[in-house]
């Protein structure tokens, strides 16, 4: 069989299908959440947790007090500049809403 024939490979298959739906971009975008921790340390993941991207490249994010949203305004060049490194999307802003933050899933814990 000549690789002209060749059947393409899932992976190839959805890679092309989500380009042509303009559906790469956002799901590039879409992993800034979960980044988040990574991208602004273990301090502020504590008192602030990136939820969603919109298509137009807003990252809303939960944080527990108003100071704490001073705090990553005043830090947002830095943090977007980390989230865009290498990145096909660009947020292009950060916008934050108070109020508790529910704590995160803790993993399973490891079998002995």
């Amino acid at each position: 069989m000549n690789p002209k024939n060749r059947p393409a490979s899932l992976g190839d298959l959805v890679g092309a299908f989500l380009d042509r739906k303009g559906l790469t971009k956002r799901l590039d975008l879409a992993g800034a959440v979960e980044r988040w921790p990574e991208i602004v340390g273990e301090r502020v993941a504590r008192n602030a947790r990136a939820e969603a991207v919109t298509a137009d490249g807003i990252l809303w994010v939960q944080v527990r007090s108003s100071p704490w949203a001073m705090e990553l305004s005043l830090m947002a060049p830095r943090i977007l500049a980390r989230l865009n490194e290498g990145r096909d999307g660009q947020i292009r802003e950060l916008r934050c809403k108070v109020g508790p933050l529910t704590e995160p899933l803790l993993p399973p814990p490891e079998a002995s």
